[in-house]
């Protein structure tokens, strides 16, 4: 019998992705293959202190092994474990966020948002996301049919958001407002001032602010965080935070949303909130067992965690502002740094060429966004001293070589 060749049909990828960009993931595909090669990589491109010499408190890993023993390794209820839900919902109120309506668990603060952001907005509608910005916020709204609407980051200002760009770019369309505090990829730590001026444009116009608080356990210097709900009682927010960074647990993917706001406005919303909650069933379960200890429990090992960043933070900014073509805001939280260079080639051109002549790993600045006629890169200086040290003297010497 006589074999029929038959034409394959190409499946095609929905024409939504055209808009989803993920250059922290991207570049590393590249630097694997160095790798591979034999090449020693110098890696400042992922956030994960795991990676490097932090390690995960052990009464968490105690909890989470208790709750397995236990026989917690089912399904839990779909806004989370009640005992972890009442942590979230205390260390709120510490930090003076009033008003809750709803406290809730998800898989990181990446499945939180893209949940509270399908909740909210129809195709068509926008959403104000800053610029530069962490890449999931726009990945989730092209996914959800929306158009980007970004708003600047002003670099002359410590990287505060610009609050007149804010107020031009409201239209009717505009359902919410994203805030990253402390900020990724700038590192920079907002104002008192710079939130209120958020919160009343947001109650001017009606708009939902999303708060991605994930790094407020890791200020470096200058006042404690301060929640952005907190100074907007009235005004309908969602706070999302979670272990995955001050508690250095990325890979469990323990996150949270906490609404706020008058009970009657928000409660549609949250109705719509708790109903995808359910269609998902729950978020990974024994994990939750780790929040109250980790939320109550000692707070010893964020000393040591913000000494080294301290530490590590000042060697970058050293490195970055006496290498020329190189200026470097310095960043207040978090654990990185988006300096600003000025070089002829585009910034990812650049990224390339120092992944492959000097083996340092970063993400260049058009894989977060960056204000027209601007070129930046991201630096995550997580890695111990000595590595730094390394990689700045290779990006020193780069820069020697190539734009003297």
């Amino acid at each position: 019998m006589m074999s029929q060749t038959v034409k394959q049909h190409i499946v095609p990828a929905a024409e939504r992705l055209k808009h989803v960009r993920y250059a922290i993931r991207d570049m590393a595909v590249l630097a694997e293959q160095l790798a591979r090669e034999g090449k020693t990589i110098l890696p400042l491109n992922i956030g994960d202190p795991l990676n490097f010499d932090f390690q995960t408190p052990a009464h968490m890993i105690a909890a989470v092994e208790k709750a397995m023993h236990d026989g917690h390794n089912g399904y839990g209820p779909s806004l989370g474990l009640p005992q972890a839900v009442d942590s979230i919902r205390a260390e709120a109120e510490r930090k003076g966020i009033r008003n809750i309506q709803s406290v809730f668990l998800t898989a990181g603060v990446s499945e939180a948002l893209d949940i509270c952001l399908t909740a909210l907005v129809n195709a068509g509608e926008n959403v104000l996301t800053p610029c530069p910005d962490y890449p999931m916020y726009s990945a989730v709204l092209a996914k959800l049919g929306t158009r980007p609407n970004s708003y600047l980051l002003d670099e002359q200002n410590e990287w505060q958001p610009d609050l007149d760009d804010i107020a031009r770019k409201i239209d009717l369309g505009t359902r919410g407002i994203v805030v990253g505090n402390p900020n990724n990829p700038t590192g920079a730590v907002y104002s008192r001032q710079t939130l209120e001026r958020i919160a009343e444009l947001a109650r001017q116009h009606h708009l939902v602010i999303f708060a991605d608080e994930i790094y407020d356990k890791l200020i470096l210097d200058g006042d404690p965080h301060i929640s952005l709900a907190s100074l907007a009682p009235d005004v309908p927010v969602v706070t999302f935070n979670g272990l995955s960074k001050g508690y250095l647990v990325p890979g469990w993917r323990v996150g949270w949303g906490a609404v706020s706001g008058h009970a009657a406005a928000v409660k549609p919303y949250v109705e719509g909130i708790h109903q995808l909650l359910r269609a998902r069933l729950c978020s990974n379960y024994p994990q939750q067992f780790a929040v109250r200890p980790a939320l109550e429990g000692p707070q010893d090992h964020l000393l040591e965690v913000r000494h080294k960043l301290r530490a590590r933070r000042d060697l970058t900014v050293n490195a970055c502002n006496t290498i020329p073509h190189i200026s470097c805001v310095a960043p207040r939280g978090a654990f990185y740094a988006y300096p600003k260079i000025d070089i002829p080639e585009s910034d990812e051109l650049f990224a390339k060429k120092l992944l492959m002549e000097k083996h340092v790993l970063i993400v260049h600045g058009t894989g977060f966004g960056q204000a027209p006629g601007t070129q930046h890169f991201r630096i995550v200086f997580l890695p111990d001293e000595a590595t730094l040290t390394r990689a700045y003297e290779g990006m020193r010497a780069f820069f020697a070589e190539h734009y003297a």
